[in-house]
């Protein structure tokens, strides 16, 4: 069910929400938490279907903020709210809100949505592109427990990675780091198999690529190596070679959703190794809210005095 609200107010849109929920026959609220999703007319669409997707494992209200350039002057003077209220069907699991804001409202977006957060929820804010350079200081994402931003969408990544570690606050995180998590889970079942002390890491992947670099951060802090950055063809991450006294541990994923795994003394075993949808990045993401301290010494390339020197 979708109902349409043109030059509106947060308390009609909540009223709409009490309508559209009776009429579906779901009166009650049986979501865990809020996402907001901060992006423009573009990127709107393949942002609402991936956080749909991903409330089919958690419900929650979808806030989806999309700022309208203003053209001309009076653009600019002109301030309206239009919203889009999606239930039932037409939301996966959830609620969804498309709010479009114009005019002075576009710079004030925090007042829009906080009457529409769900009460004792959580919250959590994602830019599918164009983040904050200081997520926790924008006004939206002050309000949340967690922040997602991606690399893949910016046109200089590296620098955004550094410009991410230089704002690092506990809360933040990444599309970049979420890629990432297969090839720990694999790196860190490799090493207990082999038992053996890593002295040199290799990281292979296409150029100028965030996921690569995270990756070699996070190598070199918790095996205090150097890890090397060898640029290969990709797509994105396309192999990690660990060196030991025994030999090379080696995932190589050329192409494709299979991996081959390489152990010293052992024969090579495939493994799949798929590149996943942002659906299913957004869904690992909401299963934790807490602050991610892997992502921030990945970030930073170094581990704290308390931390243990393993993967």
């Amino acid at each position: 069910m979708k109902i349409d609200l043109t030059d509106t107010t947060a308390s009609k849109i909540n009223k709409a929400l009490v309508r559209g929920r009776r009429a579906i026959g779901t009166p009650a609220v049986g979501m865990v938490l809020t996402m907001v999703i901060v992006t423009d007319e573009e990127n709107a669409y393949d942002a609402i279907k991936a956080a749909e997707e991903a409330s089919r494992e958690h419900p929650s209200r979808t806030l989806v903020v999309i700022r309208r350039v203003a053209r001309t002057p009076r653009d600019r003077t002109n301030s309206r709210l239009d919203a889009e209220v999606r239930v039932g069907s037409d939301a996966g699991t959830g609620e969804t809100v498309v709010l479009r804001t114009y005019g002075d409202v576009s710079d004030h977006a925090d007042s829009v949505v906080l009457p529409l957060l769900l009460p004792d929820a959580p919250v959590v804010v994602w830019w599918p592109v164009d983040a904050p350079d200081t997520p926790v200081k924008d006004p939206l994402g002050a309000l949340a427990q967690r922040r997602i931003t991606d690399m893949y969408a910016v046109e200089t990544p590296l620098q955004a990675l550094d410009a991410r570690a230089a704002s690092y606050a506990p809360g933040d995180t990444d599309l970049a780091w979420t890629r990432l998590t297969p090839w720990r889970s694999m790196l860190a079942a490799a090493l207990d198999q082999a038992r053996t002390k890593v002295i040199s890491a290799t990281v292979e992947s296409e150029a100028q690529n965030p996921s690569a670099e995270l990756l070699a951060r996070w190598l070199e802090a918790r095996l205090q190596v150097k890890a090397e950055r060898v640029v290969t063809a990709g797509p994105v991450v396309t192999a990690v070679r660990l060196g030991t006294d025994n030999g090379e541990i080696v995932i190589d994923r050329p192409e494709g959703p299979l991996a081959t795994l390489t152990l010293p003394g052992q024969p090579s075993r495939t493994l799949a190794l798929k590149v996943r949808s942002t659906s299913e990045l957004i869904a690992e993401e909401l299963r934790r809210l807490d602050a991610d301290e892997m992502y921030a010494i990945a970030l930073r390339g170094e581990a704290t005095e308390e931390t243990p020197r393993h993967v």
